[in-house]
C-alpha cells in the first residue's frame, strides 16, 4: 500500500466523492493551500493511486436496462487460454467487469444491455462463442441496493 499520510487520505476521499471539486476548494476541504494541494493530487496521480477521473452514468437513463452477471467456467485454466479470454473480454462494450475467481468458477462478467433479446443475442453470439468457454451461467439484477466506486478510505 503506497505511504499515505492524514492529507493524502483525506484527498482522495474527496477526490473519490466529488472528482470534479476544484483545487480551490479541495484545498479548503483538507487545511492546505491551493499550490501544495496541487502538488500532492499530483504525486498522487503521478504514482498511480489515482488513475483517473470519471463520470457516474446513469445506464438506464443511456438505455441500458438490464445488468446481468454471468459466472464463467473456462475449458483450460493455462495462462495462454486465461489470457485469451481476458482479451476477448476487454473487446466486448457490454462487459463492464471482468475478475477471475478461485473457485469453481473461473470469471464473473457485469454486463449491460438495453434489454432481455439484446442480452440474449449478446450471449450466444459473444460471449458463449469466446476463447476457452466452457458453460456460461447467468443471473439477471433485479434491484442494486448498494453501488459505490472506490475503497474505504477512514
Amino acid at each position: 500500500m503506497a505511504n499515505l499520510d492524514t492529507i493524502d487520505r483525506r484527498l482522495l476521499a474527496e477526490l473519490q466523492d466529488e472528482g470534479r471539486v476544484t483545487n480551490v476548494e479541495l484545498a479548503n476541504r483538507v487545511g492546505l493551500t491551493a499550490p501544495p494541494c496541487l502538488r500532492r493530487v499530483r504525486a498522487l496521480e503521478e504514482s498511480g493511486v489515482i488513475r483517473g477521473y470519471h463520470a457516474d452514468l446513469d445506464a438506464s437513463k443511456l438505455g441500458f436496462a438490464i445488468t446481468v452477471f454471468a459466472m464463467v467456467s473456462l475449458k483450460s485454466q493455462a495462462e495462454d487460454s486465461l489470457r485469451q479470454f481476458e482479451e476477448a473480454m476487454r473487446d466486448l462494450p457490454e462487459v463492464r467487469e471482468c475478475h477471475m475467481l478461485n473457485g469453481e468458477i473461473d470469471f464473473i462478467l457485469k454486463i449491460v444491455s438495453k434489454d432481455l433479446q439484446s442480452f440474449q443475442e449478446f450471449l450466444t453470439s459473444k460471449l458463449t462463442p469466446a476463447p476457452n468457454v466452457a458453460s456460461v451461467k447467468t443471473s439477471l439484477t433485479i434491484r442494486t441496493a448498494k453501488q459505490m466506486p472506490g475503497v474505504p478510505l477512514e
